[in-house]
Formats: structure tokens, C-alpha cells, sequence
């Protein structure tokens, strides 16, 4: 059963993780009032969102507020909504908020295409629309870099990431 999440202003927009490195499990949460709205999402997603949001904002005026670091943590229960899948990032202009709009991951079959129920309604899939402020944005970019970097340390010599109980280095003899 799809949900639309529909957001013109949060209170937070944040990324975390819940686990031990090498097998965390990655949320990205919008938070309003009492309302939350939870969406797994893997390291890399994360990742290129801040990426991109930084794209947005580089053609911006910087922010003039400093983000409450407590609003960045992710809030219990860390229940999902959905998995990650599409993603859409903007600009609006005539309410200076960047748009970020989540999709829910497209099912696909065997030969690799899309699963379209049988109603022929494509459009099934759960999404959270949530305009959020520059300085939420920027803060979103440097906490999920912090999230992402709190990993598993990587190999100075394969570049893979090193587990808590060794490493099979292929370049080191």
C-alpha cells in the first residue's frame, strides 16, 4: 500500500545509521511536530544526496543559520516507511526551500524490468515530498558526510573496508 508524505516545512531533515560499521543500516528522516517519516536508504544514496544537495546550494546564497546539532539525530522508533529508490532534488525559488523529493524502490522482475500491477497504475509507490530550508540542506550534507565517514576504516592498500576482526588484503603479501 503506497503513502504520499507531503512536507512544505520540517522541523528536521536528517541521515543516520543504525549499527555496528559493516552492518549498518542506513535512514534518511523528516521530521514535523510529532510526525516522522523514516525511509531506508544504502551508504551510497546518502552519499549522493548530500552530493547533489551541495550542486543546489553552490548557486546559492549561504546560509545564515547554524543548525541544532540534537535535531540531526535520528528520532526513535526508526520504523521505515519505505526503501529508497528515485530521488528528485530542486530549487524553489519563490519560497527560497530546496525540494527533495523521495521515491519508493521500483520492484523489478527477472528480465530486469519494472513490476506494473495489474490495475495498470504506475504510480503505486510511497513518496515523501519535503521542502526544506538552505541551512537544513547544508546541514543534512556535513552530518551524512560524518555518518558515512563513521564507518569501517578503509585499507590503505585495497581501499576496501577494513572489518573489526581483520582483513584479507589482495595487495599486500
Amino acid at each position: 500500500m503506497s503513502e504520499y508524505y507531503d512536507f512544505d516545512e520540517v522541523d528536521a531533515f536528517t541521515v543516520g545509521a543504525v549499527g555496528q560499521p559493516g552492518s549498518r543500516v542506513f535512514f534518511i528522516q523528516a521530521r514535523r511536530g510529532a510526525t516522522r517519516v523514516t525511509v531506508k536508504c544504502e551508504k551510497q544514496q546518502a552519499a549522493a544526496i548530500a552530493e547533489h544537495l551541495r550542486r543546489i546550494l553552490h548557486d546559492l546564497p549561504a546560509p545564515t543559520e547554524k543548525p541544532i546539532a540534537a535535531a540531526m539525530q535520528l528520532a526513535e522508533p526508526t520504523t521505515q516507511a519505505f526503501v529508497l529508490g528515485p530521488v528528485g532534488l530542486g530549487y524553489d525559488r519563490s519560497n527560497d526551500r530546496v525540494l527533495v523529493q523521495l521515491e519508493e524502490v521500483i520492484e523489478i522482475d527477472e528480465e530486469g524490468e519494472p513490476v506494473v500491477d495489474l490495475d495498470g497504475d504506475d504510480d503505486d509507490r510511497s513518496k515523501l515530498r519535503v521542502f526544506i530550508t538552505r541551512h537544513q540542506a547544508h546541514a543534512f550534507c556535513t552530518h551524512a558526510d560524518e555518518v558515512v565517514a563513521a564507518g569501517r576504516p578503509a585499507c590503505i592498500w585495497c581501499t576496501k573496508p577494513i572489518d573489526p576482526d581483520g582483513h584479507f588484503c589482495a595487495r599486500m603479501n
